[in-house]
């Protein structure tokens, strides 16, 4: 064989082993089995007790995970920006809204649990045996109170806290300016705004403040972890409900990891973490860290619901628009 004649076998046969290769990656790279999940950071035990279920189903053997958690507005807007994601879950609605139609289909909040796949109500956290004797939201106003509740503006759990608390009024009978008065009062007493409700949690147990408003699911999940702190479930709080869905150029494992979340089993998981489930019928069981671990989800006397006050784009342009949003006038103090 010529010199000539044998350099092209050797190249046509490394280009065929290169084509084997490539072909091997590309089929593997698109089999979905490593998935991106970017959530808020309140979450983070749920979803990792939930990815380590998954894996061990049918549909989710093999899957492995990079996973992201931060502040909700935050996290919303990183996916905005590009940053990759087949499965989103946020603290509450409007972020998820922001990816649709572009990353995220229309009907994302189509099927049973209209795109839920989490609930909670907001709380009163206390140090250890509530040396205050904090018994609702008429003490949080008293002088000396010192209150640790996430940034509005890059937190959605700040959002559900300061509805709550905004809200009790009206559930009492109370009025508009009622309402704003109190709020007023509130952020008066209000000594640290951390960006999102896992950084407030860990203010808090650090020692900054008397009371933390949290979601339930936090104040459990913190007690799980053997962390000091109380917590009390207004008569007067508002549901927490917290969307996902997957992005359009999500593969078929993702979408199975939305469907096992939202199945009894995936609410199971969410329950034993301190989540009200979206699914009825669901046996929590018993839940370490919840006041009554064999009754861990206690009905509350007047619970608010965001449609009660209007749904969520006449919330976000009443309260919380940047410059007439009540709430954005009264924490920054330009409201009197």
């Amino acid at each position: 064989m010529s010199t000539a004649r044998r350099a092209g076998a050797v190249l046509l046969s490394a280009a065929a082993v290169l084509l084997a290769v490539t072909g091997c990656s590309s089929s593997n790279a698109s089999s979905g089995s490593k998935l991106s999940l970017v959530a808020y950071s309140v979450p983070k035990p749920a979803y990792e007790a939930l990815q380590k279920a998954f894996a061990a189903t049918e549909q989710g053997q093999g899957t492995t995970w990079a996973s992201s958690y931060g502040a909700s507005g935050t996290q919303s807007q990183a996916v905005g920006n590009g940053q990759a994601a087949d499965y989103v879950a946020f603290s509450l609605e409007p972020d998820l809204t922001k990816l649709v139609p572009k990353f995220v289909d229309a009907g994302w909040n189509s099927g049973p649990t209209k795109g839920l796949v989490s609930k909670s109500v907001v709380v009163i956290a206390t140090r250890k045996g509530n040396p205050l004797h904090i018994a609702g939201w008429a003490d949080l106003i008293k002088p000396g109170v010192k209150i640790v509740t996430p940034d509005p503006g890059s937190s959605g759990s700040a959002k559900w806290n300061i509805l709550a608390a905004y809200s009790h009024v009206l559930a009492d009978g109370g009025t508009e300016a009622q309402a704003q008065q109190y709020l007023k009062a509130f952020f008066a007493n209000v000594v640290s705004k951390p960006t999102s409700g896992a950084n407030a949690t860990s203010t808090f147990l650090n020692g900054t403040g008397d009371v933390l408003i949290s979601y339930e699911n936090e104040a459990i999940a913190a007690r799980q972890k053997g962390q000091s702190l109380d917590y009390l479930v207004p008569a007067e709080t508002i549901l927490i409900e917290n969307p996902a869905a997957v992005t359009k150029t999500a593969p078929q494992r993702a979408k199975d990891f939305l469907a096992f979340v939202q199945s009894a089993a995936g609410q199971q998981i969410f329950a034993s973490k301190g989540y009200r489930p979206v699914l009825d019928g669901v046996n929590a069981g018993t839940v370490a860290g919840a006041n009554d671990p064999a009754d861990p989800f206690p009905s509350v006397a007047k619970l608010q619901t965001i449609l009660d006050l209007g749904g969520w784009s006449a919330v976000n342009k009443k309260y919380f628009d940047k410059t007439t949003g009540i709430v954005t006038r009264i924490a920054s103090g330009s409201d009197g």
